[in-house]
């Protein structure tokens, strides 16, 4: 299960009315700690199917949203619960702190 692509039009249905916790992955192409945690977070939706969303945001292209949530830089990892963030990642981070954050919501 990939990650699902979360956008300005999609981001409040997908994500802020999800009744299940959410891991939002917010990136650009151009970004390489991206690109290095990126494998990371496709193992996580793999893993957390059913139990966790798991998306990501261009942060090019979906500027809205971005800006909503003060995203200054990237990678940045924002946790969801009954539409609030209720946790935040920010940089390339080993698989298991991401985890442990995310259990700790579930």
């Amino acid at each position: 299960m990939h990650p699902l692509e979360f956008t300005d039009s999609n981001f409040t249905e997908e994500v802020e009315s999800s009744d299940i916790p959410v891991l939002v992955d917010f990136w650009a192409v151009w970004c390489g700690p991206c690109r290095m945690i990126a494998p990371i977070v496709e193992e996580i939706a793999a893993e957390y199917q059913g139990k966790v969303k798991v998306g990501k945001v261009d942060v090019d292209n979906n500027v809205q949203v971005a800006t909503k949530y003060g995203i200054r830089s990237i990678p940045t990892l924002l946790i969801f619960k009954d539409g609030k963030v209720v946790d935040q990642i920010v940089g390339a981070v080993p698989k298991n702190y991401i985890v442990d954050k995310l259990n700790t919501y579930l």
